[in-house]
């Protein structure tokens, strides 16, 4: 066997062993961890998250997810809490200490805390029968499935597991609370994810930057209207203000033979296909590339039709959509 065979063979072995620990752990998965989610749903104050070593970067993890999902979460350090940081954990708290082996004595102050001031404590652990869970109040215990390197001592599929459950944690909590993409949204306001999760209504152009002209407007008006606002497009409004049409260049080279002597409701497409402030701006870019367009005139079906802004594809380009 070359090199290059043994190492994706112990590659493929270590995935495939943490995948089939996934697979025991999701069937043991029982009425402890529905008390789990229960408490901190029921609890007032926040997740306090806290672990050593391997458990604590995991840890670290697992309260970003929480806390960018709608459960509020941080993570303290155990040998912080010792000095000073247990004065970050109060009362209406709940607090999920990470052990693999639940005896971690670093986590020895936090867990005598929780129990002289009454904070709910949630253990995660490998060790049914460690001080840690002997200590919790509700025990989300992982299957001793040993690790991935064969004796023992590299945390690996006993991290997969607790990563898991965090995960499993933070997401049966953000199903309960109805959490919807734009609350998501509101937490992840940067980079592509961010972008994904812009409305249009977000980027859309609105007031004076709109090209509207009204339905019996002479063409010369709109092609200067169309010239000005440099979108490429004009929208016509009827007499009520409503979007009733749009003027593309397709539009214009249909109507080239005694363009100037029309209105731009003898010009217009009727019924242009537009979006509402609400939606997504990856469903817009979707919409406009199935339609071949480049703009999208926004369009809010409780604003009696008119229009209320326009979206180029240019915008969604900016911001790392499309």
């Amino acid at each position: 066997m070359t090199d290059n065979e043994s190492f994706l063979k112990t590659a493929r072995q270590v995935i495939t062993d943490e995948a089939r620990a996934l697979d025991v752990l999701a069937e043991s998965l029982g009425e402890d961890f529905a008390e789990a989610v229960q408490l901190i749903l029921q609890a007032p104050g926040r997740i306090i998250i806290s672990g050593i070593g391997k458990s604590g970067h995991i840890g670290h993890k697992i309260a970003a997810t929480l806390a960018s999902t709608g459960t509020p979460a941080y993570f303290v350090h155990p040998a912080e809490a010792s000095h000073g940081d247990l004065g970050m954990v109060s009362k209406g708290d709940v607090v999920l200490a990470i052990s693999n082996s639940g005896e971690a004595p670093e986590l020895a102050n936090l867990l005598a805390f929780t129990r002289r001031f009454g904070i709910p404590l949630i253990g995660l652990s490998s060790k049914p029968e460690s001080t840690l869970m002997k200590q919790a109040d509700v025990h989300l215990l992982i299957p001793s499935l040993g690790e991935a390197c064969g004796f023992g001592m590299v945390p690996s599929i006993s991290t997969t597991l607790t990563l898991a459950m965090g995960d499993a944690l933070a997401i049966a909590l953000m199903k309960y609370r109805d959490f919807k993409p734009e609350d998501f949204r509101a937490f992840h306001p940067g980079g592509k994810l961010g972008a994904r999760l812009s409305t249009v209504q977000d980027l859309m152009h609105t007031g004076a930057a709109l090209p509207l002209v009204a339905a019996d407007t002479p063409m010369s008006g709109a092609l200067i209207e169309i010239s000005q606002k440099g979108f490429g497009v004009a929208g016509v409004t009827d007499a009520k203000g409503r979007l009733a049409g749009i003027i593309t260049d397709g539009d214009l080279r249909r109507h080239m033979d005694g363009l100037l002597d029309k209105t731009t409701e003898e010009v217009m497409t009727q019924n242009p296909t537009t979006i509402s402030p609400g939606a997504l701006a990856e469903e817009a870019v979707a919409i406009m590339n199935d339609h071949k367009i480049t703009s999208l005139f926004v369009v809010d079906p409780d604003a009696a039709g008119q229009a209320q802004g326009l979206l180029h594809i240019h915008d969604c380009l900016r911001v790392g959509l499309g």
